[in-house]
């Protein structure tokens, strides 16, 4: 149908862009478009640029700087 063709248009393209792969997931986690996750994975949260992962998603967690994506911690205090 024309609407699956769009579709299949669309996807491509944001893959020509690199926001996602040719399956339709995002090549990144970016707080908008979220990777599908098991029930038992942390919900990701929007926030500062974290350095191992790339992902904007550290936030303060018990008074230090925890990356919601990966799980990295980074300075306290």
């Amino acid at each position: 149908s024309t609407v699956a063709y769009m579709a299949a248009l669309i996807i491509h393209r944001y893959a020509m862009l690199g926001v996602l792969d040719e399956a339709g997931y995002p090549t990144r986690e970016m707080g908008i478009l979220e990777a599908p996750r098991d029930d038992n994975e942390p919900k990701l949260m929007q926030g500062a640029l974290c350095n191992e992962c790339g992902n904007y998603s550290v936030i303060r967690k018990d008074g230090c700087d925890f990356c919601t994506a990966c799980g990295a911690v980074g300075t306290c205090g």
